[in-house]
C-alpha cells in the first residue's frame, strides 16, 4: 500500500478517535428535555408532544416537553441559551423568539442568531383571516373595499402586540393600502377569535386548527388564508393574494434549535432523526389535520442563513408597525 494511504487511513482513525465523535457515539446518555416558551395546549404544544415520543422511541431515551411560557417567549429561550451544551436541552419556538423579538425588545438577554444552532425547521403555519357572519364583506376584495370606505372603523383581534397575528394585519393595511385598527387579547388567539364569533370585533387571523370548524359551523365567515398555498383543510378558501391583495403572504414557522455550542456530532444526529420523523405519513397527516404545512428541512448551514435572513424581514415589518424596541 502506498504511503499516501496509509497516512489517509491514519488520519479517519484519528478521527474517530476525537472527544466528539465518542460523545455522539454514546448520546444521548440520560433524559432530553424540549423547552416550549409557551403554556401547554395548542398545536404547536400538541406537535412537540408528538416528536417528543418519536425522539424517544429513535433515541433510546426518556425525551420530556418542558413548557415554559411567559415574557414573550424570552423566559424559555434565555433558559435554553445559557444551559449546558450537552444535547439534552433543546426549544421549539415559533418565528417570534428569533425573528420578531429581537426587534421588538430594547434588550434581550439572548441573541437568536449566535445563542442558538437551529436543528430543524419543521412546520410553516398559515393563519385564516375571518369575519363576523355579519360583517358586510364577503371576500378579501370586499374586505378591502369596506375598510376604505370606513377609515378607522374596522378592527381586528390579534392575541399581543407584536405577534405574528398582528403583524399580518400590518402587512394586510401595508399591501392593500388600507388602515384596520389592532385591538390586543392578552388571553391569547382563541380569546380573540370568540370576540369575533360575538361580533364585538369584526375581523381576525385565526388559528388553522380552530378555523376549519368555525367556518362550517357557520360561526364566522373565511375569507382567505395567509399562505401563498391554500389550506387542506379548507381547500376551497382561496389565499389572500390570490383573491385580491397579490403577493400577500404571512405565515409563522416552528424551528428546533440547541444551544450554540452543542457539538456538531450530536447536532448532525438530531437534524437526521427530526428529518426522519417529520418524513413519516402519519407525522404529515397529523399536521395537515392541524392546518399546518409539513417542511423537509433545510440543512443547518441553510438554517442559518434562513433564521438571519427572517430577522431581517420580520424586522422590517415591525419597524414599519412603529413597534420597536417598545418591549
Amino acid at each position: 500500500m502506498k504511503p499516501g494511504r496509509w497516512a489517509l487511513i491514519g488520519l479517519a482513525i484519528a478521527a474517530l478517535c476525537t472527544p466528539q465523535w465518542a460523545q455522539a457515539q454514546s448520546y444521548p446518555s440520560k433524559t432530553i428535555s424540549i423547552v416550549l416558551p409557551l403554556g401547554a395546549g395548542g398545536s404547536m404544544d400538541n406537535i412537540a408532544r408528538v416528536i417528543a415520543e418519536k425522539l424517544s422511541q429513535r433515541l433510546g431515551q426518556p425525551v420530556i416537553i418542558d413548557n415554559k411560557p411567559g415574557g414573550g417567549m424570552v423566559i424559555g429561550a434565555k433558559a435554553v441559551a445559557t444551559v449546558e451544551p450537552d444535547g439534552h436541552t433543546f426549544m421549539i419556538a415559533p418565528s417570534g423568539a428569533y425573528a420578531i423579538n429581537p426587534t421588538m425588545y430594547k434588550a434581550l438577554p439572548y441573541d437568536p442568531v449566535k445563542d442558538f444552532v437551529p436543528i430543524s425547521l419543521y412546520a410553516r403555519i398559515p393563519f385564516v383571516l375571518v369575519v363576523n357572519p355579519s360583517f358586510p364583506a364577503k371576500s378579501v376584495k370586499e374586505l378591502v373595499a369596506h375598510v376604505k370606505d370606513n377609515p378607522g372603523k374596522v378592527s381586528y383581534a390579534a392575541s399581543t402586540l407584536g405577534g405574528v397575528i398582528h403583524l399580518a394585519g400590518v402587512i394586510l393595511n401595508h399591501d392593500a393600502e388600507i388602515k384596520m385598527t389592532m385591538v390586543p387579547y392578552s388571553r391569547g388567539g382563541p380569546a380573540a377569535l370568540n370576540d369575533v364569533v360575538a361580533g364585538h370585533v369584526q375581523v381576525t387571523f385565526a388559528d388553522p386548527s380552530l378555523a376549519p370548524s368555525m367556518i362550517k359551523a357557520g360561526k364566522v365567515r373565511g375569507l382567505g388564508v395567509s399562505s401563498t398555498t391554500r389550506m387542506k383543510t379548507l381547500p376551497d378558501l382561496p389565499t389572500v393574494a390570490e383573491a385580491g391583495v397579490p403577493g400577500y403572504e404571512a405565515i409563522s414557522w416552528h424551528l428546533m434549535v440547541a444551544p450554540a455550542k452543542t457539538p456538531k456530532a450530536i447536532v448532525d444526529k438530531v437534524h437526521a432523526e427530526m428529518r426522519a420523523i417529520m418524513k413519516l405519513p402519519e407525522m404529515q397527516e397529523r399536521m395537515q389535520r392541524m392546518g399546518l404545512v409539513p417542511v423537509d428541512t433545510p440543512s443547518v448551514t441553510d438554517l442559518r442563513k434562513f433564521v438571519a435572513s427572517e430577522n431581517v424581514r420580520w424586522g422590517k415589518i415591525v419597524k414599519e408597525a412603529g413597534i420597536a424596541g417598545s418591549k
